[in-house]
């Protein structure tokens, strides 16, 4: 039986894997690196961008306010005033848990993984608000090129202290680059404002050691796999269903791998049931094995309501039985 690292190699690189990649269990997720990310349930916070973030109870998630100047960027021709890099932290007891996690996996079974959020879009519209930062691109394309570059520095910043305290071998980084059923930006605007960013940002990654960059987007972004190739994305987490995975698959299979199929919103509900549960996963399981993991397009391996992953892994093992 192969090991989850080895059978996810196969699985991604058209091999011989010998079952369905469960979900995330290729990657062990350090999750205690120092970013300064914080999610704080119920209330309302600054974060160290002096972005301001609201997490209302009963609320699936968090969200940045931008209403009554709460805003960071509050013009975007004046954001070099406005924002300011954090600190980065580099001691070695901020690093300890981290350090300590990463020595203790079994980097012959799983994939020792940091993780970065938010990505690069995002931080533009969570310091601004997403309409202005969308209006920004096609008002103020210089200013927004000079914001770009000073967010991907910090991240190569930070890239280089992680690599350097838990010397990772993957990296699952979020960024949403689209709603379910178009992507935020065209094409030619993502290519001329993003795309330069991520080439720097996950060529330094696999410079450094990192043999895998995971990508998660839990969104419409079809039309963006091209440039997700040559920015040097090995697998696209959170594909949804509103893009045609058959046909992504049939296109772009060997270039890039795909994970997801299985919609967040129609499994992991209040009332969710297993049978609900065994539709999507089988109706994802039928686009094979051939660079696609069955997954939730959530971005991390948790749930928001109790049993819908164990049930999830559950339909997967069930569809290798009779799969392989």
């Amino acid at each position: 039986m192969l090991t989850k690292r080895q059978n996810l190699l196969e699985t991604i690189k058209g091999g011989k894997p010998d079952r369905f990649v469960k979900q995330y269990e290729f990657m062990d997720l350090i999750m205690e690196s120092p970013l300064g990310v914080e999610f704080n349930y119920g209330q309302t916070w600054k974060d160290h961008w002096g972005i301001t973030w609201q997490w209302p109870e009963g609320q699936l998630g968090m969200f940045p306010v931008h209403a009554n100047g709460l805003a960071v960027i509050k013009e975007i021709t004046e954001w070099k005033d406005a924002v300011k890099k954090p600190a980065i932290e580099t001691s070695d007891e901020a690093w300890a848990a981290a350090v300590a996690h990463a020595n203790s996996i079994d980097r012959n079974e799983q994939f020792a993984a940091v993780f970065y959020a938010p990505g690069i879009f995002e931080m533009t519209h969570h310091l601004m608000g997403m309409e202005n930062a969308l209006m920004a691109l096609y008002e103020e394309p210089e200013a927004m090129h000079e914001l770009i570059d000073f967010l991907t520095d910090y991240e190569l910043d930070m890239a280089k202290v992680m690599i350097d305290k838990v010397h990772p071998d993957a990296l699952l980084h979020h960024d949403d680059w689209g709603s379910q059923i178009s992507s935020f930006v065209s094409p030619d605007m993502f290519e001329e404002f993003l795309l330069p960013a991520y080439k720097k940002i996950y060529q330094f990654y696999k410079d450094n050691g990192v043999e895998l960059i995971v990508h998660h987007s839990d969104s419409y972004a079809a039309n963006l796999v091209p440039f997700m190739i040559e920015m040097g994305i090995d697998i696209w987490q959170g594909v949804m269903n509103t893009n045609d995975i058959p046909e992504l698959l049939k296109e772009y299979g060997g270039k890039i791998s795909f994970m997801g199929g299985i919609h967040s919103g129609l499994v992991d509900y209040p009332d969710w049931t297993k049978e609900a549960v065994a539709v999507q996963v089988e109706n994802a399981c039928k686009n094979g094995h051939q660079y696609f993991i069955p997954c939730q397009t959530s971005g991390l391996p948790i749930e928001s309501f109790e049993g819908v992953n164990t049930a999830i892994d559950e339909v997967i093992d069930r569809m290798s039985k009779s799969a392989f």
